[in-house]
């Protein structure tokens, strides 16, 4: 099979109709073999049915239906779980992103090579509100992931090879940062294409302010997994142990300034009276407990067995 067509969708009900013909245009015209997966993300509305209504009159048509809603991330690594094309796209329900573009990444995965391609919209039909913290938020996000040739890491549009979505684990609200998932799995060979960004059709956008704070959240949780999450013992072993040394060091201070007040009659020291001795006091505690934090973060598996068990209600 060619394409595995990965759709996460939310109250989406009257985009869906029009977006499967779209595809199913874009995938006749190219001769492709193909499955479209809609992910069901616990939609309220009749999005459920309409699905089961298109799913009837064509058999490439799947779906998995959360019982309760979960999250876009959860929702795409389900869907990743049950893709078997060589190559896998991924598109929002909404209509703002073009199945037209879908021959080019299909070829940039297949003929150039590319592990990811990832969509960027250059230009985008959002109001100002949105797109000045995506660009910041895109800019730090290049900076911490080392992945500098990527201007838009949250377009939903992508496309991967096979290997990658079987090797990464997406869930929270890590969606986001699928690029960074897929460098951190060794995949490395990341591109970017411009994609046409349609203004939206039906319904209104289902994220909020919250997911650029979520976001900035998400990826300093990445970046500690990736850096320390093998060893975090690296991290908080060395902060203890410069907390340890200052706190020693503050200890000396003490015993410093006791000896002299016990060789000169005239002048009296009280060890509770001195600042070094709270900081010889608090520095010794934070370090051990940075080192006690360390140890516990060696032992505790980073994999919870139930992290990505999701109450399915249809699969199909």
């Amino acid at each position: 099979m060619n394409l595995s067509i990965v759709i996460p969708l939310f109250n989406e009900e009257e985009s869906l109709p029009e977006l499967t013909r779209w595809i199913q245009r874009v995938m006749a015209s190219h001769g492709y073999t193909y499955e479209i997966i809609f992910v069901n993300d616990g939609s309220t509305d009749a999005s459920q049915k309409v699905v089961r209504s298109l799913a009837e009159s064509d058999p490439n048509i799947h779906s998995i239906a959360f019982a309760r809603n979960y999250g876009k991330s959860p929702a795409l690594n389900e869907g990743f779980r049950k893709a078997q094309g060589d190559v896998v796209i991924t598109m929002d329900a909404d209509l703002q992103d073009s199945p037209d573009e879908i021959p080019e990444l299909y070829r940039m995965i297949t003929e150039e090579g590319y592990d990811l391609v990832s969509g960027w919209k250059k230009k985008r039909y959002d109001p100002l509100s949105k797109t000045i913290p995506t660009k910041l938020f895109n800019a730090t996000a290049r900076r911490v992931s080392g992945i500098s040739n990527l201007h838009d890491f949250n377009c939903g549009l992508k496309a991967y090879r096979r290997d990658v979505v079987k090797h990464i684990e997406v869930y929270g609200d890590m969606h986001r940062y699928i690029p960074y998932l897929a460098k951190n799995a060794g995949y490395t060979r990341i591109g970017e294409k411009v994609v046409q960004h349609q203004a939206r059709k039906y319904g209104h956008t289902k994220f909020g302010l919250d997911r650029f704070v979520n976001g900035y959240l998400d990826l300093a949780t990445l970046w500690f997994q990736s850096s320390f999450g093998v060893k975090p013992m690296h991290l908080f072993g060395l902060l203890g142990t410069l907390m340890l040394v200052v706190g020693f060091l503050a200890v000396l201070a003490v015993l410093v300034l006791k000896v002299v007040s016990m060789c000169k009659p005239d002048y009296h020291f009280f060890v509770t009276n001195s600042v070094y001795f709270y900081l010889a006091l608090a520095c010794m505690i934070m370090g051990l407990q940075f080192f006690l934090t360390g140890f516990i973060g060696e032992l505790i598996t980073r994999n919870s067995p139930e992290r990505n068990n999701y109450l399915i209600a249809e699969e199909f």
